[in-house]
């Protein structure tokens, strides 16, 4: 198969990360693979895997830009130049472009849900809904169901996928700490970009209650966003500024994840985390709310702890349960690890996905056409 991907752009992200997983997986399985997009910094990592990126101007949120008419000028002649066979958008403005693309070219157009949408109107008036969606875990098919009353048969659940090869190194974990100025004090984090939905207001008032009991702890976030400047005011006025480290998001969380003892995340609304699955497959224990994707991943006692969302003294006790017993934060650190190469691994995710587009480019092919 010829397959064209659309992103907005390749910049450190959930979106880039399960983009680079499948597309590799997909060529490594012998598939044409194709990326459109506004570029970013991740560009070389795909260019390096093999994947050509075809440079169009899509960094935009809004669905009705000259932008997407300017790329669909571009990718429809693309789309024939290159023969594609399908294409594959994954966020709402790429899949307003697919849809016309599709129609336009009469080619198969899959869209890729990676969280939960506002029912605005521009969604009666454009749904774009195509051939058939991908929902990244079952309470996002849910959400589409309800909120959107598509038929459930044109959803399939498809969990993101881990490069397993990629977690479970610990050899970086001193040096990392080293770098931060931390040696011996336990480290908890957070890889998340910086949104209310993230929940991290929540982790600092529970942070502020551990400190109280742990005071070497710290606290390590990683990621950029819009709440910087009110999460760094915050810090300041919980008192707990000097045991909070804020980091940008880097390209890969390897070195980070290596260094932590507990992963958090307290989101308020979820598709299912995939920071939250390369914490688990590193072999961390994990702390979520019990949220969206997130009760997906973790089983409460079994593999992590779950917490009511936005509860802070919920929060503070599940991470000092933790804190206090090294053996449980061992024994849930290993079944999270072994959770997701058993359920979340890329081969299951690449090959569930490349069944999907089969089924849509056999039901495109007409009795007495060629296949």
């Amino acid at each position: 198969m010829n397959i064209l991907f659309i992103a907005n752009h390749l910049n450190v992200g959930g979106i880039s990360s399960y983009l680079f997983t499948l597309a590799s997986g997909l060529k490594e399985n012998g598939h044409s693979v194709y990326l459109a997009s506004g570029g970013g910094g991740l560009l070389g990592k795909f260019t390096a895997a093999g994947i050509k990126n075809i440079r169009v101007p899509l960094c935009t949120k809004k669905e009705v830009s000259p932008k997407i008419i300017i790329s669909f000028l571009r990718l429809r002649k693309e789309i024939k130049r290159l023969n594609i066979d399908l294409i594959h958008s994954n966020s709402r403005t790429t899949q307003v472009l697919g849809s016309l693309l599709s129609r336009y070219c009469r080619k198969p157009h899959i869209f890729t849900c990676h969280g939960f949408f506002k029912p605005k109107l521009s969604r009666l008036f454009f749904p774009c809904w195509d051939n058939a969606i991908i929902a990244i875990s079952q309470q996002v098919k849910e959400h589409l169901i309800l909120d959107f009353n598509l038929d459930e048969n044109k959803i399939k659940v498809i969990n993101n996928g881990i490069d397993l090869q990629s977690f479970g190194d610990f050899s970086g974990r001193q040096s990392f700490r080293e770098s931060l100025g931390i040696e011996d004090a336990p480290l908890v984090g957070i890889v998340a970009r910086l949104s209310d939905v993230k929940g991290h207001i929540y982790l600092f008032k529970a942070m502020q209650i551990i400190i109280k009991n742990f005071p070497s702890v710290k606290l390590v976030v990683v990621g950029e966003g819009k709440m910087k400047d009110v999460l760094v005011e915050e810090a300041d006025d919980l008192a707990i500024k000097n045991s909070v480290l804020f980091l940008p998001q880097a390209e890969g969380t390897k070195n980070v994840l290596a260094a932590l003892d507990i992963f958090v995340m307290p989101s308020l609304q979820e598709g299912l985390g995939l920071a939250l699955m390369e914490a688990m497959a590193q072999g961390l224990a994990v702390v979520g709310s019990a949220v969206g994707g997130i009760k997906t991943l973790i089983k409460d006692g079994q593999n992590g702890l779950l917490v009511e969302p936005a509860d802070p003294v919920s929060l503070a006790g599940a991470i000092m349960r933790l804190l206090t017993d090294k053996q449980m934060r061992d024994n849930l650190a290993t079944s999270a690890r072994k959770f997701i190469m058993d359920n979340f691994s890329k081969e299951k995710m690449v090959d569930a996905t490349e069944k999907v587009y089969k089924e849509c480019l056999e039901k495109r092919i007409r009795p007495g056409e060629p296949a």
